[in-house]
């Protein structure tokens, strides 16, 4: 009957796994296939729960770092990120409130946007500061 309990708690717990992709519960599939291995073997239920919970404890320790480091895509930078620093000139207002801005940098226009939230009207030089998905947050130059 324990052997069923940790099988299914194996499942919940890989299904899960499978689900969220996430390196959140596989650490707990890996204590509960010890503790099921110890249920098969025949020990007793206080050596199945401490198996359960050794193996967890530990797989999420020591593999855990591991694991994220060569399952977590790493920041790969792009060209785009050659225009943070860049000047650019304003070709539209930039004004947070209303979500207006372009600027034109290196012959691209890109959607902007004032890191100090103030207005900045066309023609003004601006300094790159950053990138955030497709916005580029500047300052007056």
């Amino acid at each position: 009957m324990e052997s069923l309990f940790w099988l299914g708690a194996l499942v919940v717990f890989g299904v899960a796994e499978a689900v969220t992709v996430g390196l959140t519960s596989v650490w707990f599939a890996l204590g509960a296939l010890g503790a099921l291995t110890v249920a098969a073997l025949g020990g007793g239920l206080w050596l199945q729960i401490t198996v359960f919970i050794a193996l967890s404890a530990l797989s999420m320790i020591l593999l855990r770092p591991l694991a994220k480091k060569y399952l977590t895509p790493g920041y790969r930078p792009t060209n785009a990120d050659r225009v943070i620093g860049a000047i650019g000139i304003v070709t539209e207002e930039i004004n947070n409130l209303k979500a207006t801005g372009l600027v034109s940098v290196f012959g691209q226009i890109w959607t902007a946007r004032s890191e100090q939230d103030i207005v900045i009207p066309p023609g003004v030089k601006v300094k790159i500061l950053r990138i955030e998905g497709v916005k580029i947050f500047v300052e007056m130059a």
